[in-house]
């Protein structure tokens, strides 16, 4: 009895049985980004919407712990000049009523220090709410990688916004939550791709700090108005991890312009010395889908050769 008081315990703290922690980047309810579609109400419930109090729609971003936002540097021109900005959680129509969101003010931004452009790179920005926020079906945290998360060339992601649904034309009506479907595109690909009819005068380079989603063809990206959103991908186990923020691209949707990503796991050492209690996916922090099964069922093998000798 002893034994199995013990196995019970092992595995409550490496996180199979129990996690004191929010468990980040799971839907909760399963029931414009160009060539995109609605969202179903709650389904990305750590999407956040960042206005002006003149109830200006401004950028993105994801809830990445309770008083914790991930978005671009870019959204914030002067990060030391934070009063006008509110950010929305929980919310999915930006002209509609919004029965489950909650607002929250700035109380700081945190960019790295060799930001200047979002095409130089860098361009990431965590930001730090004035009070946290309670967790509901409608609003969860995101799980961000660890360093070494892979997001391979070709894998579907999907990009959450309420940007532009075209060049020029902003979303309409209600204002729906728009998401599509993208695959990871590798980098020299992507190069390869900003490099055909480029301009001399202002060329593209995908710095190591990137990562691009999209179609060589077109036909479906992320916009003005999605800058700071996620691009977000499903793990073997059913997890929602975020792969990179809306940073940048030449039109929306244009042949051999795929939009171009913040690469979160680029900046994983940022983030943890910024937001030290933070657990990233894949760090080692937690034990994950079937690296879990596997030591769970290693010490059923030997606890049970240990009460039958």
């Amino acid at each position: 009895m002893k034994i199995l008081g013990l196995y019970f315990a092992v595995l409550s703290s490496i996180g199979i049985l129990t996690c004191a922690a929010q468990q980040c980047g799971r839907q909760q309810l399963q029931n414009r980004i160009v060539g995109g579609y609605d969202a179903e109400e709650g389904a990305w419930p750590w999407q956040v919407d960042i206005q002006t109090r003149r109830d200006r729609h401004v950028c993105g971003g994801t809830l990445i712990a309770e008083q914790w936002v991930l978005s671009a540097a870019h959204c914030f021109p002067n990060p030391n000049d934070i009063s006008e900005y509110i950010i929305y959680i929980g919310r999915h129509q930006l002209n509609g009523w919004n029965p489950f969101e909650t607002s929250r003010r700035i109380q700081r931004v945190v960019i790295p220090s060799e930001y200047v452009d979002p095409q130089e790179g860098d361009d990431i920005a965590l930001v730090q709410l004035n009070s946290e926020v309670t967790w509901s079906d409608r609003i969860q945290p995101i799980c961000l990688p660890g360093a070494n998360t892979l997001f391979p060339s070709g894998m579907r992601c999907t990009i959450t916004g309420w940007g532009d649904i075209r060049d020029g034309v902003s979303l309409q009506g209600a204002g729906t939550l728009q998401q599509v479907t993208v695959p990871i595109i590798g980098q020299s690909n992507c190069q390869s791709m900003y490099n055909t009819n480029a301009n001399p005068n202002d060329p593209v380079d995908i710095l190591s700090d990137m990562i691009c989603a999209g179609y060589q063809a077109g036909g479906k990206d992320s916009c003005q108005g999605d800058s700071g959103g996620p691009l977000v991908c499903p793990m073997v186990n059913g997890t929602w991890v975020q792969a990179g923020i809306v940073s940048f691209g030449l039109g929306c949707a244009q042949p051999n312009r795929p939009g171009v990503y913040s690469k979160v796991s680029a900046f994983s050492g940022f983030i943890q010395r910024t937001i030290p209690t933070l657990r990233l996916y894949g760090s080692g922090a937690r034990i994950y889908g079937g690296a879990a099964t596997v030591l769970a069922s290693i010490l059923t093998l030997l606890i049970v050769t240990h009460v039958l000798r």
